[in-house]
């Protein structure tokens, strides 16, 4: 009998609110690979390190981010160190180095998962030394990977034009072909009137994601609420915002969920918000998953402007585009589809369609068969 494959996914977070890593995690051991994980967390209240073949540590994110850094690379260094897998995924360029370096001494192929503009992240734009040492890590270590993949078309062209590198591939931020059992009742659960429309935003709660746009939109308007689902370093700050601008009792934030259960939320909602800024130009090609959430729970979305996204809706028509900035043309946008029955119902049915196509179990073939 022919020996199983094995793999070790590295990432600098936690796979049961990474859809992404728990999607390759799934996929290969589906295909009968012999999968393990190492992960790590610092935001989830109350976590405690889970250890076996997911394992993710405990680590403390306090003043002085060295600690933290040193804490999470001696962890995985030691996992690397004492293990051998055929394929090492790096998640993130944060595990890059380390499982670039290990994995090529341990005779294993390296696959670097390019998930972000690492050299332009958004929430590092005013720390430009930072963004600096984070391309330079890029560049560093991209070039021992086998393979290169990354979540949007515009992003590989960068890396391929930035690296000089030639063997990427495209795997986007697709969800499982898996549509929610049941939909959460919002309505029930926080007497939200039938009258009104509920509008989701799921994800890292962070600046840059338009949530300040809608907060601002529902100063002036009393037809919809807005759910925020997610944690994140900014959520605080969208809380104080939501009373500075007399919104609280529009806006309802709610922790973080996992990934099996997500999509029953997402179904709960009306019209899903991913008002992407362009800020950075990890932003500008933003391709989030959480558009793809959007249309497989078949609930129409309104997203940025911002080319990639603006692509699936003129594609697929599952929603409208907007410019991030602009408050008259979120409304102008909300209105059609709530006053709109049948754009409304025509927009459901075409996220019906497109989930068809728009599937993790589609895209992570070209995977397998470049791995085959």
């Amino acid at each position: 009998m022919e020996e199983k494959k094995s793999v070790l996914i590295s990432f600098l977070g936690n796979i049961n609110y990474d859809s992404r890593s728990l999607n390759f995690y799934q996929s290969f051991s589906n295909k009968g690979y012999d999968v393990q994980f190492m992960g790590f967390d610092w935001m989830t209240e109350n976590f405690v390190t889970q250890k076996g073949n997911i394992t993710i540590k405990k680590i403390k994110k306090g003043k002085v981010s060295l600690l933290f850094y040193l804490s999470f690379a001696i962890h995985l260094k030691l996992k690397l160190l004492t293990s051998k897998f055929d394929y090492y995924f790096a998640e993130d360029v944060y595990t890059l180095p380390f499982v670039a370096l290990i994995g090529k001494f341990k005779k294993g192929k390296v696959i670097y998962d390019s998930r972000e503009i690492f050299g332009h992240l958004a929430g590092l734009r005013k720390r430009k030394n930072v963004q600096s040492l984070m391309k330079s890590i890029e560049k560093s270590f991209i070039k021992k990977a086998d393979i290169v993949l990354a979540t949007g078309k515009l992003d590989m062209e960068y890396l391929v034009k930035e690296y000089k590198i030639d063997y990427g591939l495209v795997i986007r931020n697709l969800p499982l072909n898996i549509k929610p059992k049941e939909s959460y009742d919002f309505r029930k659960e926080f007497q939200i009137p039938e009258a009104k429309k509920i509008l989701i935003y799921q994800g890292m709660v962070l600046h840059g994601r338009g949530l300040r746009i809608v907060l601002e939109f529902l100063k002036d308007s009393d037809d919809y609420v807005f759910i925020v689902l997610g944690d994140g370093d900014s959520k605080e700050y969208y809380k104080n915002l939501a009373k500075d601008f007399g919104v609280t009792q529009k806006t309802i934030f709610i922790n973080k969920v996992s990934q099996g259960e997500l999509l029953n939320y997402t179904k709960g909602a009306n019209v899903g918000i991913s008002i992407i800024e362009n800020v950075s130009l990890s932003y500008f090609y933003a391709l989030p998953n959480k558009l793809f959430e959007y249309i497989m729970a078949e609930i129409p979305c309104i997203v940025s402007n911002l080319p990639q996204m603006d692509d699936i809706i003129k594609q697929y028509k599952v929603g409208l585009s907007i410019p991030p900035d602009d408050i008259p043309a979120l409304k102008n946008a909300l209105q059609k589809l709530s006053q709109d029955n049948a754009v409304y119902k025509e927009m459901v049915q075409n996220c019906k369609s497109a989930s068809k196509e728009l599937n993790w179990e589609k895209e992570i073939e070209k995977l397998f068969e470049k791995l085959n």
